[in-house]
């Protein structure tokens, strides 16, 4: 059954000034880390949202004192892990499942990590195989959640990673903190490299050197006093949203923009987007920025290789973006994005279809030929929280009404999302859902 609805209508014109929530990846290592590091750790801007929320609830049941000032800003008493009572539920989170399984590899007591539904969906053998090398005792039935982790002693390894991905990079080299001798990964192309940045700073023995990542064990972590930045794939929603709708001209502050994130930034820019940067500096060690983005007549692009990683989490909403760009868009490379919280490549278009659009989808992508008219219906989340942001988006440029049901689920990574684009003149609501005719 669909979960509450956001129902939107034909905008004019976005205008105004706002902020974003804090980065989610770097929300997640921040209380996973901090449970780790010797001290106390202070975390302001931190993002309370569905799936950070089950990675602070985790480190709980790992018996880490966290107190919560408010909703954005916590104290982390770290330095020691104890058993859990029960299972570790992760609920909807990747990355906090991905994560904290290198860190549960590594301690001298068994746990479970489990999720919804959605979650045992998700490929786990990625991260299984580099563990089990390290000699962790980590089961699965299929190589999906729940995941099974005993006590094991670990070894360093070095492990060329056929995929460019964050989440599993973080995993082992997360396992190799707790390793007899140092670990390196060596990725394909570029990833996030949040994981480095934020070991580096609490202490941690790391180099990097092109594509090869190291971690030597042996350090402590060392207590941190930081500010979570705005999440970049927060802002992505708002940035099209402005490209897109006529009349527009927005201001965000704060954004996170690390270069590994902000693919999307360089594809609208290439593809001409009124877009300008300001005010560069840095928070926990990660820059940030103003950006101003105004309505803008996008030219058509093609995309694959190192672009995609450094965007995969902005394909659902930049296929809207594409959608009013002149020309023909094609997009390679991004299979990652089937294996997502769901297909966001066949659940986009086949819900972009409800609104009229024309999306041919291809193995590892799709091409749209632009741009489109859209005319307002129906739509399903799926429980995705960007594919429910993304066709949110798609609704303000659409004739008449459109209706996103199962739309809760943005409270996943943007709580406020729909509060923060009616303030820039969006014109949406939130109700219950309404029943497709």
């Amino acid at each position: 059954m669909a979960t509450g609805s956001f129902v939107v209508r034909p905008t004019d014109g976005l205008h105004g000034e706002a902020t974003v929530p804090g980065d989610k990846s770097i929300s997640h290592r921040a209380v996973m880390f901090g449970a780790l590091a010797q001290g106390t750790t202070h975390v302001r801007g931190w993002l309370a949202a569905g799936d950070t929320e089950a990675s602070l609830s985790s480190i709980q049941g790992l018996g880490v004192q966290v107190i919560r000032h408010n909703a954005n800003d916590l104290t982390i008493y770290g330095g020691e892990l104890h058993p859990p009572t029960e299972t570790l539920n992760l609920v909807n989170a990747g990355t906090g499942i991905r994560l904290l399984a290198g860190i549960m590899a590594g301690q001298p007591f068994g746990s479970v990590l489990d999720g919804t539904e959605q979650l045992r969906r998700r490929p786990m053998k990625r991260i299984m195989e580099p563990l089990r090398l390290m000699g962790a005792d980590i089961t699965a039935t299929n190589d999906r959640a729940p995941l099974t982790i005993k006590p094991a002693n670990l070894k360093g390894i070095r492990y060329e990673m056929p995929m460019a991905s964050a989440q599993v990079k973080s995993s082992i080299l997360l396992a190799g903190l707790f390793a007899d001798g140092a670990t390196t990964v060596v990725e394909p192309g570029p990833a996030r490299d949040h994981t480095e940045r934020m070991l580096s700073a609490m202490g941690v023995n790391l180099a990097v050197e092109g594509h090869s990542v190291t971690v030597t064990p042996g350090k402590t972590l060392q207590a941190q006093d930081f500010s979570v930045p705005g999440d970049f794939s927060s802002a992505a929603f708002l940035i099209v949203a402005a490209c897109i709708t006529p009349d527009s001209d927005i201001t965000l502050t704060g954004i996170n923009l690390n270069e590994t994130r902000t693919g999307l930034l360089d594809v609208l820019l290439e593809m001409g987007a009124d877009i300008t940067v300001s005010d560069k500096g840095l928070e926990a060690g990660e820059p940030a920025g103003t950006l101003q983005i105004r309505h803008s007549a996008l030219k058509a692009v093609e995309i694959g290789g190192d672009t995609v990683v450094r965007m995969i989490d902005e394909f659902p909403v930049f296929m809207v973006a594409a959608l009013c760009a002149e020309g023909r868009t094609v997009v390679r490379n991004a299979e990652e994005l089937r294996v997502k919280e769901t297909d966001r490549i066949k659940v986009m278009a086949g819900e972009l279809k409800k609104l009229g659009a024309e999306i041919t989808e291809t193995e590892d992508g799709f091409i749209i030929d632009g741009p489109q008219k859209l005319m307002g219906a129906i739509v399903d989340g799926h429980d995705d929280h960007r594919v429910a942001m993304s066709m949110t988006i798609a609704g303000l440029i659409a004739d008449e009404q459109t209706v996103v049901n199962d739309s809760k689920c943005a409270g996943d990574s943007f709580p406020g999302f729909a509060e923060t684009l009616a303030r820039l003149g969006g014109q949406l609501v939130e109700q219950d859902a309404l029943e497709e005719a």
